[in-house]
């Protein structure tokens, strides 16, 4: 079989935790080949972002029309966008004729794990522009709720917020992250607009670690390799959370904050 052609559209780490370059690892360690729209440049470590250069959206544009051109795009995994332009033209090019049919996993970065802001009021404002493009959005629940106007506190909030988006922008699935259903128990929703009700959930019990930097990038970029190998979506999210976990399990606690996850684990 062909290697799956994964195209990743996100922001650079520098401490290599999160971004383009947990991306890279969690494609390549799943079997795909990894190819690159970077969208922003951050300094970064541990303990927090000091520094974001945007790169300008023509060159995003221009890194995924060379790679669509010649190389292929079997599925595309979308983070950090930038800035509002760049998301509204990456959302463009991916509706285009030559890439309308590739699947598309969104992660809605708004704020890093260290808690530094990675996207502007103006940039979320157009992120509903990725989510009708992406065959799967994968926000986190204050990711959710920020993007649903909602504050959610249950399980029947979370399914409030989910299935309005998807009915108000007519996007595609939502997979709501991080719910607490349980004493230590966290689950994940998988929502595709049929009805109120999840039509997936996948629950374990909470790793207690601060070394979780990357884990959304780490779930998108994993699921996104395994649409892009053929398979189902709901085999490719339970495939992504077994690997995230166990990159959790593995972390090599480097630095003095919220440390990389570790993905040699998994070689």
């Amino acid at each position: 079989m062909a290697v799956a052609r994964i195209l990743i559209v996100a922001g650079s780490d520098s401490g290599g935790g999160a971004g383009i370059q947990a991306d890279i690892k969690t494609v390549t360690l799943l079997g795909g080949h990894a190819m690159t729209a970077i969208t922003a440049i951050t300094a970064q470590n541990t303990l927090g972002v000091t520094d974001v250069h945007p790169v300008p959206a023509g060159s995003v544009i221009a890194q995924i029309d060379a790679v669509a051109f010649d190389i292929g795009i079997d599925a595309v995994k979308i983070g950090m966008i930038g800035s509002p332009d760049t998301a509204a033209r990456v959302a463009e090019r991916l509706s285009r004729p030559d890439l309308a049919a590739v699947p598309v996993v969104f992660d809605p970065v708004m704020i890093a794990t260290s808690g530094s802001r990675l996207a502007s009021a103006e940039t979320i404002a157009v992120f509903g522009d990725l989510m009708r493009r992406a065959t799967l959005s994968t926000p986190n629940l204050d990711e959710l709720g920020a993007l649903a106007g909602l504050t959610l506190s249950d399980e029947a909030s979370v399914a409030t917020a989910a299935t309005g988006l998807i009915e108000r922008l007519g996007c595609g699935a939502i997979l709501a992250t991080g719910a607490e259903t349980g004493p230590g128990e966290l689950t994940d929703l998988l929502f595709d607009g049929a009805g109120p009700d999840a039509i997936h959930r996948w629950s374990a019990n909470r790793i207690d670690t601060i070394h979780d930097h990357g884990t959304g990038c780490t779930l998108a970029s994993a699921v996104a390799t395994g649409l892009g190998q053929g398979l189902a979506l709901d085999a490719a999210i339970e495939r992504a959370r077994r690997f995230v976990r166990t990159a959790l399990e593995h972390a090599p606690g480097l630095g003095s904050g919220h440390g990389p996850m570790g993905h040699r684990a998994l070689a």
